[in-house]
């Protein structure tokens, strides 16, 4: 069993015709998710890639019975587009979409509050059951299914721990990127409570970069939480310059908070095993598991 998907989950895309999300729903189509439409304002009543256009999230999910929706909407759009989908009760959204100003991804965390909405993103790389389900823009050719669930802000460095976790024989039960934006629904904290709850996830990866203090809190959750499924982690950024934002809009160490060095220094005090660099992740979580 997967943690945020299930057998019966299915997909709507908003922003459904444009060029990105036809190239990744084409692909998750072939993977074997249930995509059931799209959503664009204005074009309700045609067809996409074999399946129906609705103007509206309400409309889409009357007709179709979607559970989950992907976002491809541009940020000027896409909070606009995640609240039409938590006023539509759709219980998860991935939003792939980068760089969303942040107030108005303050907008919506408000309308999160009290919702039946789950949101993974925005920029997110998505979220991935290996060989059952795929939402997002994950590349799906490395993933196995297996025991050691993920939880990562980088989306490359995503790709690069499921292979790693694929060639120690480990696999993924689930992989859920929960994005590089400062401001995000779905944290650490979150995926490691359904992970820790999940019969199916034996060990966990967690991987970090510099910027925020989700790492911290993650830290401090485990800490007080003592599980027992091994957990390892990885954090990105450790040799990056001070004030400088590298790569996402919510990675950048400001006057020596949010750096690498902290983030490890609390994940090791919970009893987290660090991988001391990108290359040996997969290693860690081996050693990490002793044999899971």
């Amino acid at each position: 069993m997967a943690i945020l998907l299930e057998a019966d989950t299915r997909v709507i895309c908003q922003g459904f015709t444009g060029k990105q999300a036809s190239y990744h729903m084409e692909r998750a189509i072939a993977y074997g998710t249930q995509v059931v439409g799209g959503v664009v304002p204005g074009k309700g009543g045609s067809k996409h890639l074999g399946l129906p256009v609705f103007d509206t999230v309400a409309e889409a999910v009357e007709a179709t019975g979607a559970n989950a929706s992907a976002v491809f909407v541009p940020p000027v759009s896409a909070p606009e587009a995640m609240i039409e989908a938590i006023e539509a009760e759709l219980p998860l959204l991935v939003c792939v979409t980068e760089r969303i100003p942040v107030l108005d991804m303050v907008r919506v965390k408000r309308r999160l509050e009290g919702a039946r909405t789950r949101l993974v993103g925005p920029n997110s790389q998505g979220v991935l059951w290996p060989g059952r389900c795929k939402i997002g823009v994950m590349p799906a050719h490395r993933e196995q299914p297996g025991k050691i669930g993920i939880v990562s802000r980088s989306a490359s460095l995503t790709s690069e721990v499921i292979e790693q976790t694929t060639a120690a024989r480990l696999g993924q039960s689930t992989s859920v990127g929960i994005g590089g934006d400062p401001v995000y629904g779905i944290s650490f904290i979150d995926c490691l409570q359904l992970f820790l709850a999940d019969p199916e996830t034996e060990g966990i990866l967690l991987i970090g970069e510099i910027g925020g203090t989700a790492e911290e809190e993650a830290a401090a959750f485990i800490k007080q939480e003592k599980p027992r499924k091994p957990i390892a982690a990885y954090v990105a950024g450790l040799h990056a310059p001070t004030e400088r934002r590298m790569g996402h809009a919510g990675t950048v160490n400001v006057f020596g908070a949010g750096g690498a060095a902290e983030k490890i220094e609390a994940l090791r005090s919970a009893g987290v095993h660090v991988a001391p660099s990108a290359a040996e992740i997969g290693a860690t979580m081996r050693r990490a598991s002793r044999g899971v």
